[in-house]
């Protein structure tokens, strides 16, 4: 999934960094700010819930968006997902994709 959804960004003209992991994933962060995280919610090392809280922490107003299959049980758990702007069932259509990356980079 992941080199497919980068494909698709980098074809719409976005630079895309790639993680294999969480951590790999924060210590990128911690390195280079960039305009939108997208994470999902199973990953080596690191749920993408616990991801976006050490990032939040870093960068409160940092937009991130999850992609997950799990996002119905996501959305009706109390607090899991606090630091997630955004939550988008996998999969989903490209163009729901870039719907939700155009409404999380319009925020102020």
């Amino acid at each position: 999934m992941n080199k497919a959804l980068s494909r698709l960004l980098c074809a719409a003209g976005h630079r895309v960094e790639l993680a294999a992991s969480g951590p790999e994933a924060l210590f990128c962060f911690q390195r280079e700010r960039f305009h939108l995280v997208i994470t999902d919610y199973q990953m080596p090392g690191m749920r993408g819930d616990e991801l976006a809280v050490a990032i939040k922490a870093l960068a409160p107003s940092q937009p991130i968006l999850m992609l997950t299959a799990y996002a119905e049980h996501l959305r009706s758990s109390s607090g899991s997902l606090c630091a997630v702007d955004m939550v988008i069932d996998k999969p989903c259509l490209a163009k729901e994709l870039f719907a939700a990356i155009e409404k999380l980079l319009e925020k102020p």
